[in-house]
């Protein structure tokens, strides 16, 4: 009976970190789904031509107004790398439309404080220019010339017709289509469908964390009473713990929370938050794609920069005197009530129905987007990063990661067929 109560509790706390993030989550989705649907991918490549200031504050911003899931967004990294960005501006790009998106910072906000949220994004851009200083240094241009030259052979480019089309077409003209709101509710939906694994196993994981998990525990493995040095240990520790959890995005938000009230340091919280790109899944991808020598420096610089910048965010508003907010005894409160929480869902729930109904009745003739047959994600025709043909006809792919896994499901059903 007692395993049980946990298990109730468990999900029981889950839930109600579900329904106090809700509106978040659907604001945050629909409006990465309208930017999208709106901004061009080819001006997005043309922008990110060197990694100096000015071109890695055009890659964060391209990133944050592009955002999505860590497997998408190592993906379109790698394609605008292939097709002539920088590399470190590339990997700019991935860091800021996976970190600084708006989704995350409410979810934030809500779940653990305002301060985590500010915390986001003044890390995020230390961060941002840390890698600017590191990683030209850590991959010479020899390696990224030889990697892009390898890359660029695999590509599937946009036809020229294509991206001439995409340039031609005013984005006053977009903004007032009913196609074009219709490809964002599209966008909306993938990205909802395609995350729903990261976010359950996110939520349910954290809602266990918090729930059933002693604070004792935590303590032995985040150090406290040493000043500097704990907070240096909490900082290191928080990518490793984030490295082999595999949840990525906006999933690891409530693991962050449980954190947090389990007696992490505010550094090693940030920290933890921002290393969802340096997942163990997502370091087999870097592997296929830049290969094992250049994956182990991304992921030594990474780790380091991510620390540091956690350091960083907590020593510095220490000095600027914003506290950190109060450990709760749990992450939310359970039980309804009526409060702004329940009026925005409420409206956020009505909200979506009215972003469904414009995603099941939009207009797909001659359309340039595809459905991913692995993740559900939508990917535009002419940038898809991976293309399977058959005798149904072309599927599209958002990620090698969903081509790798088509491919799998593909050969196992012919292994059974032949049986």
């Amino acid at each position: 009976m007692h395993i049980l109560d946990g298990l109730w509790h468990g999900l029981d706390e889950a839930f109600f970190m579900v329904w106090e993030t809700l509106w978040a989550l659907v604001l945050g989705f629909v409006l990465s789904g309208a930017v999208q649907a709106f901004v061009s991918r080819t001006e997005m490549r043309s922008a990110l031509g060197d990694h100096g200031a000015a071109a890695l504050a055009r890659s964060s911003f391209f990133g944050v107004v592009s955002s999505s899931c860590s497997y998408a967004s190592a993906a379109l990294a790698k394609t605008l790398f292939a097709r002539g960005a920088d590399f470190t501006a590339a990997l700019v790009f991935m860091v800021a439309s996976t970190n600084l998106v708006v989704e995350l910072g409410i979810v934030l906000w809500l779940l653990i404080g305002w301060q985590f949220a500010l915390a986001e994004f003044v890390g995020g851009a230390i961060m941002i220019a840390l890698l600017g200083l590191v990683m030209p240094r850590v991959i010479p241009r020899s390696w990224s010339d030889a990697i892009r030259e390898r890359l660029a052979d695999t590509e599937d480019h946009a036809s020229d017709a294509t991206e001439a089309a995409e340039r031609s077409e005013p984005l006053g003209r977009r903004l007032r289509s009913r196609r074009g709101w219709g490809d964002a509710a599209g966008y909306t939906i993938s990205d909802l469908t395609m995350l729903r694994t990261e976010l359950a196993i996110g939520f349910v994981v954290a809602g266990f964390l918090a729930a059933l998990v002693p604070t004792s525990f935590w303590q032995s493995l985040f150090l406290t009473g040493h000043g500097f040095w704990s907070s240096l240990e909490n900082v290191v520790l928080g990518p490793f713990l984030a490295i082999i959890s595999f949840v990525c995005s906006v999933g690891n938000v409530p693991l962050a929370a449980a954190l947090w009230q389990g007696g992490s340091s505010f550094g090693g919280v940030v920290s933890f938050v921002f290393a969802d790109l340096i997942t163990l899944p997502l370091l087999s991808i870097y592997r296929k794609y830049y290969g094992t020598a250049v994956t182990m420096r991304i992921l030594i610089a990474f780790w380091a920069t991510m620390s540091v910048a956690g350091l960083a965010v907590e020593y510095l508003f220490r000095a600027v005197d914003i506290h950190a907010p109060t450990r709760p005894r749990m992450v939310v409160h359970d039980g309804f009530q009526l409060n702004y929480t329940m009026v925005l869902n409420v409206l956020a729930l009505i909200g979506f129905a009215v972003v469904y109904r414009l995603y099941r009745h939009r207009d797909m003739s001659g359309s340039r987007f595809a459905k991913d047959p692995e993740c559900g994600m939508q990917v535009e025709i002419a940038h898809a990063p991976a293309s399977r043909s058959g005798e149904a006809g072309t599927v599209y792919f958002c990620s090698d990661h969903c081509a790798a896994s088509y491919d799998a499901h593909a050969a196992a059903t012919t292994t059974r067929g032949s049986r």
